[in-house]
C-alpha cells in the first residue's frame, strides 16, 4: 500500500523526498497518511470545532500546542514554572548559588514578559542602569520587530509611538524583554548563533534526537557594542532573514558555517575538554527545555515535530537559548544548505515511520541504529524505563541515553562516546540525581564534568 501525503509546502526538499519513497500527493481533503503541515492548519485538525478524528495510520508533523515550546512568552513561563517545581521537590538540579542564580538550569538570559511584567523588569533594569536589553514580540518571526534599548526612556517611547501602553488590562500584544548578550563570542569580530534541529516523537515518554549537521548564522557586520550602534541589526541579529538584505551578504556560503567546522575552530583555540563540555551543556540545555515542557504538551502519538533551536555562545562558551522555532525555514539559500535540508527530512521521515514506512500509532517509536541517520539520541524515557526496571539486553541504540543502573556506563553525548563513573547518587522523592565523570580522569578533572554529565533519573513510582 502506497503512502498517500499532503502538504502545506510546496517545497523541493520535502517533496522530492516523499516522491523518492513512491509516495503518492493527494489534497487535505482526500485520505492521506502523512501530512506536512503549517502550525494553523494542525491547530485546526486538532480542533474540537473541525470534528476532525485521525486513524492508527495517519501521522502530522506539529504537537497541537507546540507553542507551549515556541511561542517566546510561554517558552520563558514554562522554565520558570518547571525551575520552580523541582525546587519544590528539593531537587538538586534547582540548586541556586549565594546570589541566587540556578547552578544548573541558568540556560536563558533573564526575561520578563511585557506588558505584565512591567515593574518587575524596571526593578532589575536599576540594578544596573545603561545595561542592554533586547525586546521582542512573542508571535512574530524571522527577526520582525526586534529592537535593543540601554534606556527606560527610549522603551517609554516607544511603548507611546507604538501605542501599545503598558497596560496589561488594555495591551493587545505581548512582547518579551530579555537581558542582551552583550559579551558573544566572535569568530572573525562577528556575531553568530547556531541553528540547532531537535526532532521530539513523544513528549510522554520523551523521545528526542538532535541532528548533527546544524549550522552557525554569522552577521555580515562586525561586532559593536557601543551605543551609536545599537541599531545597526546587522550587527546584532543573526537571522538570515535579515542579514540578506545588507551589503555585504554572500550569496556563496550564505552567511553560514557548519556545527563541524565550529568545533574544530574551537578545539583548536579553546581546546578539545572545553569544546567537548561547551557542547555537553547544549544537549543539557536542549533537554531541560523539552523537560520544562512536557507536562503541559499535548502529546497525541499522531504527532511528531522538527524545533529549530536558536543558541548563542558567549565568550566564556557559555550556551544561551534563545528562541524555539515550530517552523524553522526550509528554504535552501545555498547549495550546501539545500544538501543538508534534504538530509533532515530523509532522517526525520526514517525516525518516525515504522520500518515498513506506514505511519501506525501502534508502534513504539524505537526506531533502529541505522534509522537514525545524522540524528543523535538524546533521551528517550521510555529506554530509561526499561533500564530501571532492571538489567536489559542491548538496545538498537546502543548506549545512546541519559541514564542507567550500573556503576560503570557508556553514556553518548554531543556526538562523542566515553566510559564514565557514577561519582555521585543524589534521592529526592522519585528523581535520581547521578553525577558522573569519564573512567580514567585525575581527580583534579572531576569537577570539569560534574556539571555537565548530571544524569536525571525517572523512578517509577
Amino acid at each position: 500500500m502506497r503512502v498517500a501525503f499532503c502538504t502545506d509546502l510546496e517545497k523541493s526538499v520535502l517533496v522530492s523526498n516523499f516522491e523518492k519513497r513512491g509516495w503518492i500527493q493527494v489534497g487535505p481533503d482526500e485520505d492521506w497518511n502523512f501530512y506536512w503541515a503549517g502550525t494553523i492548519t494542525c491547530r485546526n485538525i486538532f480542533s474540537v470545532d473541525s470534528g476532525y478524528r485521525m486513524n492508527d495510520f495517519q501521522a502530522i508533523n506539529h504537537f497541537p500546542n507546540h507553542y507551549e515550546l515556541t511561542r517566546k512568552d510561554l517558552l520563558i513561563k514554562n522554565i520558570k514554572r518547571y525551575r520552580k517545581e523541582l525546587e519544590r521537590e528539593g531537587s538538586p538540579l534547582a540548586e541556586r548559588s549565594e546570589t541566587g542564580r540556578y547552578l544548573h538550569l541558568d540556560f536563558v538570559p533573564i526575561t520578563f514578559i511585557l506588558p505584565a511584567d512591567y515593574n518587575m523588569f524596571v526593578e532589575e533594569y536599576r540594578k544596573s542602569p545603561l545595561s542592554t536589553w533586547i525586546m521582542k514580540p512573542c508571535g512574530k518571526s524571522q527577526g520582525a520587530g526586534i529592537f535593543l534599548i540601554n534606556r527606560l526612556s527610549k522603551l517609554k517611547k516607544w511603548s507611546r509611538e507604538s501605542k501599545t501602553p503598558f497596560n496589561p488590562a488594555i495591551a493587545k500584544e505581548s512582547y518579551v524583554i530579555s537581558r542582551y548578550i552583550d559579551n558573544p563570542l566572535l569568530i572573525g569580530g562577528k556575531k553568530f548563533d547556531l541553528r540547532l534541529y531537535v526532532l521530539v516523537t513523544s513528549f510522554r515518554p520523551l523521545k528526542a534526537y538532535l541532528f548533527k549537521l546544524g549550522f552557525c548564522r554569522f552577521c555580515t557586520v562586525k561586532y559593536d557594542a557601543a551605543v551609536q550602534e545599537l541599531d545597526n541589526m546587522f550587527a546584532h541579529l543573526t537571522n538570515v532573514s535579515v542579514q540578506r538584505h545588507g551589503g555585504e551578504y554572500n550569496s556563496m556560503h550564505g552567511g553560514k558555517l557548519s556545527v563541524q567546522n565550529l568545533r574544530l575552530y574551537l578545539e583548536s583555540t579553546r581546546g578539545k575538554s572545553v569544546t567537548e563540555r561547551l557542547f555537553a551543556n547544549i544537549s543539557w540545555l536542549i533537554v531541560h527545555s523539552l523537560r520544562a515542557v512536557a507536562s503541559v504538551m499535548a502529546s497525541d502519538r499522531h504527532c511528531f515535530e522538527c524545533y529549530g533551536y536558536d543558541i548563542i555562545i558567549d565568550s566564556k562558551l557559555k550556551p544561551w537559548l534563545i528562541e524555539v522555532n515550530a517552523s524553522p525555514s526550509l528554504t535552501s539559500t545555498t547549495v550546501s544548505d539545500r544538501i543538508l535540508k534534504y538530509k533532515l527530512i530523509s532522517n526525520i521521515l526514517s525516525i518516525v515511520l515504522p520500518p515498513d514506512g506506514m505511519p501506525d500509532v501502534r508502534w513504539n517509536k524505537t526506531p533502529s541504529a541505522e534509522a537514525l541517520g545524522n540524528f543523535e539520541l538524546l533521551l528517550d524515557e521510555d529506554l530509561a524505563a526499561q533500564d530501571d526496571a532492571g538489567p536489559s539486553s542491548s538496545s538498537s541504540h546502543g548506549s545512546a541515553r541519559y541514564g542507567r543502573p550500573s556503576n560503570r556506563q557508556i553514556i553518548r553525548k554531543s556526538g562523542w562516546q566515553v566510559a564514565v563513573r557514577v561519582v555521585s547518587t543524589r534521592k529526592r522523592g522519585n528523581l535520581v540525581l547521578r553525577c558522573v565523570t569519564p573512567e580514567a580522569t585525575r581527580t583534579s578533572d572531576v569537577s570539569r564534568y560534574c556539571s555537565s554529565f548530571f544524569v536525571l533519573w525517572q523512578r517509577k513510582s
